[in-house]
């Protein structure tokens, strides 16, 4: 093996001894040539998990030359690869600028008890790495690109904030959110298995809610690695410059998202300048119910029972005057290192069940359960927009406006 590749071993160890899932690398570590099955076994009996990870990774240095890329294809291969990719930036963080590392062909030997088998050479491997690179998918052994990801060191990760706005006043003219309780309480579990920190209020008028943002604005971030902010009221449409929709506090009085959002921008919140912050919105953005169009598929049987489906929509009004924020004007710099996940396209209403809570949030915590270990938030928010728009009668669809300069991976126990 390498010499950066060893490094790249040593530097990732910690990492990989916290997530790798060992279980599933036994049977291709063996098909693949790199152990022997008493090697396997002797592997397996050092102890629990973490042990097997940290023995395993000790024993990949002594492997040859074939190793480290045959690891990372199995990694690959068994849902893992952002390990790979986290290996795979190891090593390039060591080497000149952009070239390609040592893929000379080296044939693998086959093992003895199945000489009737042909393992592949490893130049096949690197052309299907290569193929994959022109193709852009992630996990080429090609140093072209790197690919950067944040970093989740800090324990915990960062706050998180949950504003939950379930009764209004009666002047405010907007209903109950019944199903609300449901989504915060799913998203406090979530967040806290995710190594956040969580804080949530409830029913909070407008200037409340500017306050608790403000306020978590203003707490040092310095130690820790990320920020996130969700909000589950009803909203509406508003002027914007940068983000749209706006969410309503319980007095009836609408705020921005904009301005939300730019509360933790790199001018207004210094200790969380080239960190992640990541906003969930589960509102209405308009009042438009969308019909969706005929499609091949049977969605009309996810369409709730009993007539609980219920929209956070109120219709839009237009300012009067130019009532922009400070916080929003166009003289701000681009925001950086922001995502803000919407529950709903622009102008459309986003709908919530009263007993099982909103689709958005529904959707989005079974995926985060499911699939937080191994893919990115942007990769997970195309499987949340993708399950919301199977649903109901009335379609919706969520989205987001992404300003992330790298992939944003959780940090997962």
């Amino acid at each position: 093996m390498e010499e950066q590749q060893r490094r790249a071993l040593r530097r990732g160890r910690a990492r990989l001894v916290a997530a790798l899932r060992v279980e599933p690398l036994w049977e291709p570590l063996e098909q693949r040539g790199l152990f022997t099955r008493p090697m396997l076994e002797e592997l397996q009996s050092t102890g629990s998990r973490g042990d097997q990870a940290r023995q395993l990774i000790i024993d990949l240095e002594t492997r040859g030359k074939q190793a480290f890329p045959v690891f990372l294809s199995i990694l690959r291969d068994t849902g893992q690869g952002n390990l790979a990719e986290m290996l795979i930036q190891e090593c390039e963080s060591q080497l000149a600028p952009p070239q390609l590392l040592d893929l000379r062909p080296v044939k693998l030997e086959p093992r003895k008890e199945k000489q009737h088998k042909r393992l592949p050479f490893l130049t096949d491997i690197v052309s299907s790495w290569i193929s994959q690179q022109a193709l852009g998918i992630r996990g080429s052994l090609i140093v072209m690109c790197p690919c950067q990801v944040y970093e989740l060191k800090a324990d915990p990760c960062g706050h998180c904030l949950i504003l939950n706005n379930v009764n209004f006043s009666r002047n405010s003219d907007l209903s109950t959110r019944e199903g609300s309780d449901v989504d915060c309480e799913k998203l406090e579990r979530r967040f806290k298995a995710l190594r956040f920190a969580v804080l949530t209020r409830r029913d909070l008028k407008a200037q409340e809610m500017i306050s608790e943002l403000q306020k978590m604005s203003r707490w040092d971030h310095s130690a820790l690695d990320c920020c996130i902010v969700v909000i589950l009221s009803h909203g509406c449409q508003t002027s914007h410059i940068q983000f749209p929709g706006g969410v309503y506090g319980t007095d009836g009085k609408p705020i921005p998202i904009e301005k939300i959002v730019n509360y933790f921008n790199g001018s207004n919140c210094p200790s969380l300048r080239g960190k992640p912050k990541l906003f969930f919105i589960q509102a209405c953005g308009g009042e438009q119910k969308d019909q969706g169009f005929v499609v091949d598929c049977d969605s009309l049987e996810n369409e709730a029972p009993g007539g609980s489906l219920e929209s956070d929509a109120t219709p839009f009004q237009a300012p009067l005057g130019n009532v922009d924020e400070p916080d929003a004007i166009a003289s701000l710099p681009t925001p950086s290192d922001i995502l803000v996940s919407y529950s709903t396209f622009p102008g459309f209403v986003s709908w919530r069940e009263k007993s099982s809570g909103s689709w958005y949030v529904e959707m989005l915590d079974s995926v985060l359960e499911r699939y937080a270990h191994s893919e990115d938030l942007l990769n997970m928010l195309l499987r949340v927009a993708n399950a919301v728009s199977a649903k109901g009668r009335y379609k919706q669809i969520p989205g987001c406006f992404n300003f992330l300069r790298k992939k944003f991976f959780f940090a997962c126990d």
